[in-house]
């Protein structure tokens, strides 16, 4: 049975590793006409006929009674359509405006976005497709079409629906969305100038000095960045002070100094009304760090509703939601914005299937993003299907050669393929690329990990997580290292690290309860076990291993492991340990029937897989046996016939038992058959 080796992507750290984007545009375009370049509104020119019939019209028709003002019916203005270029003007004031804060990966995110949308003249889907927020399923004809490509044609030319439909005004099919006005910066004054210093000093990593400039500025922007260099300076000496007293890979008690100011300050900003989206980001994270998820929720909801590109404040708001009950309970705008938190939220919590549908619907918009592309990849590694996952990233490698944001998911889909020479190549590219980044480390150690080398793994797991203390995978595969090393100490406690970081990663669970089996204690593994598939309902390792914790000598529960097989049976289990042991246990309990259908169903799909060994030559002669006694004796014949193509004492038994077959079609008295096979 192979180990469970998902990669998941971890939240980054606050030294200016977040992600982020931008609002929607005011205008309302069904009434409305913008111009592209100069940006001014028009009505739709009318006919001169027409005006000719109207005014003809006007003079026959009899006149129209006055109505009072307040007869007047009103009608409600209706969400604005946002078009393709609305997401361009957004993203690009988002790229701008976060940029200027040091939020840097959400500017690099927005700024991805923005060349990820598809350029203007491509025909657009029909306007029939389900919309990105709907929660219908897609067609299963629209699956997946970006997958699918003939020759040397690239995934990135789908398959368009004809028609000759036109580009429509809402390019993701016909959702109406809220208007969220892009917020104007303060206003170049005196301040600015201070603020531009500061924000020099903020670049060059002196966060306390750069806060020591802005002491006293009003604006909002101001205080944001002072607010932000003071946490990220008060996060710069925890490290220090854990690397002091513990090492680099200790645990230690040290906390964040400025947390506590920090919340006093951005509380009363809040409450006075003084403080703007960037402000409620800060607070949310500072509340996430004293512990308080309820109120940190509340404010990063806040943030996204007033301003919905910065994704660093989505990534904060998707890691205390960790449960889809917590989900589907936050107060969010219906922005377009919302869609990539939710299928980031979904893959997050394993509901792959939800997030591969928005995510397809997104891609009709953001048909050259390789973020989505990425995501998709990530949601068929999750769910098992390896080659279209490998088929995705091949592609983005051959677009983006220097990309390393999510290629330790692509090494470990090459580990659980063992593709040493794309594993090799990988690891290669990525050293040359940029060898002190986290994720080029893990796919090193994944590559040494591949080729038995377990010490030099655990070595670049180590150099991994000296970067980011807080990267979850490089912590759960080190465990999977110390496994094999037979290091069970260093692997609990890696194990432990993981769980303490994300309670829902169910590898680490798994890998806790493997260990605790292989030292004997199956209560212990019993418990970890079930957390693990808990969170994992759909892994059939997760239960077969529970089913062969049952199984111990020490349980001997075996009713308890049937039921862990039939779940294990039901979650497309691709090793087929799940038939075999249901055959085996049901026929140890002496029911037969139960056991010959595990049998006959496990021989038929190794006979599809083209697989024989020693479970084919098991289930042969027991279907064997049992079609003689229950009188089915062609059926008998027919697999004892197939027992005589093997060497060994099974093909003695099937000739006995031909023997016996032969004795009973002409009417001689039956003999003990197995007596004599013996």
């Amino acid at each position: 049975m192979t180990c469970p080796i998902h990669c998941t992507r971890v939240r980054a750290g606050p030294f200016g590793q977040h992600y982020g984007q931008q609002a929607a545009c005011p205008n309302d375009f069904s009434l409305q006409r913008q111009n592209p370049i100069s940006g001014t509104v028009s009505s739709p020119p009318s006919c001169p006929l027409a005006k000719i019939q109207k005014k003809k019209k006007r003079a026959c028709a009899l006149p129209a009674p006055i109505r009072s003002k307040e007869a007047i019916p009103t009608t409600r203005s209706k969400p604005m359509a946002s078009t393709k270029e609305t997401y361009r003007v957004e993203l690009r004031a988002a790229a701008r405006q976060l940029g200027e804060r040091g939020l840097y990966s959400a500017a690099k995110w927005a700024a991805e976005l923005l060349v990820g949308i598809e350029p203007d003249g491509t025909p657009a889907p029909s306007a029939a497709m389900d919309t990105p927020s709907s929660s219908g399923s897609a067609a299963s004809g629209g699956r997946l079409l970006h997958l699918h490509r003939s020759g040397g044609s690239s995934f990135r030319r789908r398959l368009r629906p004809g028609g000759g439909a036109s580009e429509a005004g809402t390019p993701l099919g016909g959702v109406s969305y809220v208007s969220t006005p892009i917020p104007d910066d303060d206003a170049f004054d005196v301040g600015a100038d201070k603020y531009m210093l500061a924000k020099t000093y903020f670049d060059c990593r002196e966060y306390r000095r750069a806060a020591h400039v802005l002491r006293g500025q009003a604006g909002r922007k101001a205080v944001f960045l002072r607010c932000y260099a003071l946490y990220i300076a008060g996060e710069k000496r925890k490290e220090e002070e854990t690397i002091e007293l513990e090492g680099s890979l200790g645990k230690s008690n040290a906390v964040n100094q400025e947390l506590v100011a920090l919340e006093r300050e951005l509380s009363t900003h809040r409450r006075t009304g003084a403080i703007d989206s960037f402000g409620l980001y800060l607070y949310g994270i500072v509340l996430r760090d004293k512990d308080c998820e309820g109120l940190a929720r509340t404010v990063l909801v806040e943030s996204v509703n007033s301003y919905p590109w910065n994704w660093s404040a989505w990534l904060e708001l998707q890691s205390l939601c960790t449960s889809s009950d917590i989900l589907n309970n936050l107060n969010l705008k219906n922005h377009w914005m919302k869609d990539f938190f939710l299928a980031s939220a979904h893959l997050e919590l394993k509901m792959h299937e939800e997030a591969l549908k928005r995510y397809e619907r997104l891609m009709r918009v953001f048909r050259c993003s390789d973020y989505i592309q990425a995501q998709i990849a990530t949601v068929q590694y999750s769910m098992r299907d390896l080659d279209e996952a490998d088929m995705i990233f091949e592609e983005l490698l051959r677009t983006d050669p220097f990309r390393v944001d999510s290629m330790d998911v692509y090494s470990n889909l090459l580990y659980a393929k063992e593709s040493s020479t794309a594993l090799s190549f990988l690891a290669h590219r990525v050293f040359l690329t940029d060898k002190y980044r986290p994720e080029s480390c893990c796919i090193i150690a994944n590559y040494y990990s591949l080729k038995g080398q377990h010490e030099k793994s655990v070595l670049y797991f180590q150099r991994a997580l000296k970067l980011n203390r807080k990267y979850l995978s490089a912590w759960t595969l080190m465990g999977h290292e110390f496994v094999e090393l037979k290091n069970t100490p260093a692997a609990i406690d890696a194990y432990r690290r993981a769980v303490d970081i994300n309670p829902r990663d169910y590898r680490a669970w798994y890998g806790l309860g493997q260990i605790y089996e292989m030292m004997g204690m199956p209560f212990y593994a019993l418990y970890y076990f079930r957390k693990s598939s808990y969170l994992q309902p759909n892994d059939a390792r997760l239960w077969n291993a529970m089913a062969q914790c049952y199984e111990s000598d020490q349980l001997q529960m075996i009713e308890e492991a049937i039921k862990c097989y039939e779940r294990s049976a039901n979650s497309n289990d691709t090793e087929g340990i799940a038939l075999h042991q249901l055959a085996k246990l049901h026929g140890m309990l002496g029911q037969s029937e139960e056991a010959a259908f595990y049998y006959k169903k496990d021989l038929e799909r190794m006979e599809v897989e083209e697989r024989q060994g020693q479970n084919f030559v098991e289930a042969l002669l027991f279907l064997a046996k049992h079609c003689r006694n229950i009188g089915r004796f062609e059926e008998a014949e027919l697999y004892c016939t197939k027992l005589l193509d093997y060497t060994g004492p099974e093909k003695e038994t099937a000739k006995s038992i031909l023997q016996g077959l032969k004795r009973a079609q002409s009417g001689y008295p039956s003999m003990d058959i197995d007596h004599f096979a013996m």
